[in-house]
């Protein structure tokens, strides 16, 4: 797709998903939007109008808008995110990392997304965002050399967004125009990517805020699990592994928080709720199958408190 489409949707209204990040913890994100398509009836990509996502979200996020179902998602995560998390080394991991990638996407491109998209990374040099989008309607600036998703691949573009360095390798993407660009995690800049959909919104689509609609999506907090021997070792001797998890929830908080301040008059719902239950520890890395079912389902029943406003907002 390389145009969004110039009209509103025809209820007049632009409706956006924003997806966070959160490694494994995507599991739960799935749950929810499992109980949305359901009750929408509708795949996802024919009910929102814009999808951002950041890191497991990108995955997910371009996945619906190429089209796929959240069954079909789901059975992705459940064949390749246990193998990915499972990995020992960051170099283990990049290169499981990669070959998820390249499975899920194969050579799929920017052109080819059924709705507006925006998957969130990080320029490593010069510590800036960049956003990979499908529609030169999304763009701020430099139209006339807009090109989808910079020429680079959907699945290169994933990778990136789910690069979380230290614990991946920082991905090189290369640009339609021969440029190498060093990118890492989305969740560095935006781990909820909510405002800068806002953003496109507002002063690229143009919308109103009263003919905004959010639904965002986050991964649920839980407590910490208890550390392997090998977790314990590397947290002793290396900060950044025991900052990233705090990195990440800090910046999710502080995005909703100001998306809160700056734009209460534009109608958000927000599904990530608190577990505080010891049989629900996990983290960024989990790869029991087990238990990232429980956090499916977990999400699941997230959706339950909301599904009244779901449903105003989707029907």
């Amino acid at each position: 797709m390389t145009e969004f489409n110039d009209q509103p949707a025809p209820t007049g209204m632009l409706r956006v998903l924003t997806l966070d990040g959160g490694g494994a913890k995507g599991f739960y994100t799935l749950g929810v939007l499992k109980e949305i398509e359901a009750m929408d009836k509708n795949p996802l990509h024919k009910r929102f109008d814009l999808v951002f996502g950041t890191s497991t979200g990108a995955i997910i996020a371009s996945l619906i808008a190429l089209g796929h179902s959240v069954d079909s998602i789901l059975s992705l995560y459940r064949t390749h995110v246990p193998t990915v998390m499972s990995k020992g080394t960051a170099s283990a991991r990049t290169r499981a990392l990669r070959k998820l990638s390249a499975e899920v996407f194969a050579d799929a491109t920017f052109e080819q997304v059924k709705t507006g998209i925006g998957i969130v990374s990080v320029k490593w040099q010069i510590e800036r965002p960049m956003i990979f989008k499908a529609s030169v309607a999304q763009a701020h600036g430099r139209t006339g050399t807009f090109v989808p998703g910079f020429g680079v691949s959907i699945a290169d573009a994933v990778e990136a967004s789910c690069s979380a360095y230290p614990f991946f390798k920082r991905k090189i993407v290369r640009t339609f125009m021969g440029e190498d660009i060093e990118l890492i995690d989305g969740g560095y800049c935006a781990n909820n990517p909510t405002l800068y959909a806002i953003a496109d919104a507002i002063h690229a689509l143009r919308y109103e805020h009263k003919k905004i609609r959010i639904v965002n999506i986050g991964v649920g907090t839980y407590p910490d699990p208890k550390p392997s021997w090998v977790m314990r070792l590397a947290k002793k001797f290396c900060v950044s592994v025991r900052l990233l998890p705090k990195i990440l929830e800090i910046n999710t908080q502080s995005m909703d928080q100001l998306r809160h301040i700056l734009f209460k008059d534009i109608s958000t719902i927000r599904i990530s709720d608190t577990f505080v239950q010891p049989d629900m520890a996990t983290d960024l890395f989990e790869h029991d199958l087990k238990k990232l079912d429980m956090l499916f389902q977990r999400g699941r029943e997230s959706f339950a408190s909301r599904e009244k406003d779901l449903r105003e907002y989707l029907t």
